[in-house]
């Protein structure tokens, strides 16, 4: 797996929480994006994309409780960001990294930073998060639809962008991702077949 090499793990816990401190090895290369929105194209090679998707389609295999998000999360968050009706059941999980965005990703060499918050998540979610902080530079848009086609072009890939989609906009209430806010809605729009407002129909980086 291409993260730097865990070395201790020290759990601890006071009487509300239970805590988890991990040290890493130091990696002297910076991460692609300075934050996690994607806002310039990267000059990535075909083997780190080859990389990338033999590292997630690795972590997917590893059986675990753990979890990314939740049922209850989706059945709460699903309908107030996206509308209703919605569909809020995943059709399937598996283990995802679960923040996979640019500024935990190094290139031309590729690691992965922020493991912290992997588990079970649906299908696709890591490709759909991914795809979610990209919706800026439609060039990587195309890129990530053509090298994930066979996850994002499926009914679960459809159903982890909604995912990731809302939780992008839910984080844009706590004043995060603002700039992601009107792409995020047109995607959904798309993704939902519904219409686009006619607000957003300018917008860059829809469906």
């Amino acid at each position: 797996m291409p993260r730097p090499r865990l070395r201790e793990v020290h759990d601890f816990a006071d009487q509300v929480w239970e805590y988890r401190a991990e040290l890493y090895d130091h990696v002297a290369v910076r991460p692609i994006g300075r934050s996690p929105t994607l806002t310039t194209t990267p000059d990535l090679p075909s083997s780190w994309w080859t990389a990338l998707r033999l590292a997630l389609d690795d972590t997917a295999t590893v059986a675990t409780d753990r979890r990314t998000t939740d049922q209850q999360y989706l059945d709460w968050a699903m309908p107030r960001f996206l509308g209703t009706p919605i569909e809020t059941r995943a059709p399937s999980w598996t283990t995802a990294h679960g923040d996979l965005h640019w500024a935990n990703l190094t290139g031309p060499r590729l690691k992965i930073f922020d493991w912290e918050g992997w588990g079970l998540a649906p299908t696709g979610y890591d490709a759909a998060t991914i795809h979610s902080y990209s919706l800026l530079v439609p060039g990587m848009v195309i890129r990530i639809r053509n090298e994930f086609a066979d996850i994002l072009s499926t009914e679960s890939g459809r159903f982890a962008e909604l995912v990731a989609i809302t939780e992008l906009l839910h984080s844009t209430t706590r004043g995060d991702n603002l700039r992601l806010a009107d792409p995020l809605r047109r995607r959904a729009a798309h993704l939902l077949r519904r219409a686009v407002p006619s607000s957003l129909r300018t917008t860059a980086g829809g469906g």
